[in-house]
């Protein structure tokens, strides 16, 4: 853990978005849920990069990836699941894990392709879409 990555805080800072923690990662929903059921899974391990994991522990990590996102696919249905690893703006290990519908305005591009404005839910709606997704993980 790093005092000054906001990804190693996250989980503490954002408590309130928690969705699982696994054995090498940790859940949360993201905030802005422009596209519905966008959620980050982080590595515990501070670490920038795939290669920096032990083989074992990087196949166990794509095992809790894909396990999430099977979760998201059960819950939203979506036409696509997209997987972001970037790690350019925060360098700790992270994906982006959004489901993708045909008729989101941004469809078929990148979530990047232009700005948008960020939807908030309520405080009922993120507690209820977090236990969706926490259902389908049990």
């Amino acid at each position: 853990m790093t005092a000054t990555c906001s990804m190693c805080r996250r989980w503490n800072d954002d408590s309130d978005l928690r969705i699982i923690e696994l054995d090498h990662s940790y859940v949360t929903l993201n905030r802005d849920q422009f596209f519905p059921g966008y959620t980050l899974l982080f590595t515990k391990q501070h670490v920038t990069e795939l290669f920096h994991l032990e083989r074992a522990h990087r196949s166990e990590l794509m095992d809790e990836v894909s396990r999430v996102a099977a979760a998201l696919y059960d819950v939203f249905s979506p036409a696509k699941l997209n997987y972001e690893l970037l790690g350019n703006m925060v360098p700790h290990m992270h994906w982006h894990l959004i489901p993708r519908f045909t008729d989101d305005p941004l469809w078929p591009r990148p979530i990047w392709a232009e700005p948008h404005e960020e939807q908030r839910l309520t405080i009922a709606g993120y507690r209820e879409r977090v236990a969706l997704i926490k259902e389908a993980l049990a």
